[in-house]
C-alpha cells in the first residue's frame, strides 16, 4: 500500500464574481507538500503527449490556468484514472509512485507546484523500469 493519498482532484476557492472577474489561491497550509518548484508549460500541439514518467519522490500539483488539460494517470497497481482540468480553479494531485501523461489544448498553460527541486535522477522515464520500482 502506498504511503501516499492516490491521485485526486484539489478545489481551490473561487473568490469573485463575473463582473470582476476571480481569484483561486493556492497557499502551503491547504496543500499535501511544501512547495519547492514550480513551473509551467504553453504552445503545447494538441497531438503532443507530454510526460510520460514517474517520480521517486517528487509530489506535483497540475492546474490548467488557461485551456483544457486531460491527465492520465495509472498507479503501480495497475489502477487508472483520467482527469479532466478545464476549469483555474481546480487541480489535480499527482503522487511520486504515479505514472503519468498529460495532452493539452494548443491555448492551454498549465502551473505545476512540486515538492522538490529538479533533479533528472528522480524521474523515472522507462515505464518496465517503474514498474519494477513501485509494483508489488
Amino acid at each position: 500500500m502506498s504511503k501516499y493519498p492516490k491521485p485526486h482532484i484539489i478545489d481551490f476557492a473561487q473568490l469573485g464574481d463575473s463582473g470582476i472577474g476571480y481569484i483561486s489561491v493556492a497557499q502551503n497550509d491547504k496543500l499535501p507538500f511544501e512547495v519547492k518548484r514550480i513551473f509551467w508549460t504553453y504552445y503545447t500541439p494538441e497531438s503532443i503527449v507530454r510526460g510520460r514518467h514517474a517520480h521517486h519522490q517528487t509530489q506535483q500539483i497540475l492546474v490548467a490556468v488557461a485551456g483544457r488539460i486531460i491527465v492520465n494517470t495509472e498507479s503501480a497497481d495497475g489502477e487508472l484514472h483520467t482527469f479532466v482540468l478545464d476549469k483555474p480553479n481546480q487541480a489535480v494531485y499527482i503522487p511520486p509512485d504515479v505514472w503519468h501523461t498529460m495532452q493539452y489544448s494548443h491555448t492551454s498553460i498549465q502551473v505545476a507546484l512540486a515538492s522538490s527541486l529538479y533533479d533528472e535522477k528522480d524521474y523515472i522515464r522507462d515505464y518496465e523500469n517503474f514498474k519494477k520500482i513501485w509494483g508489488k
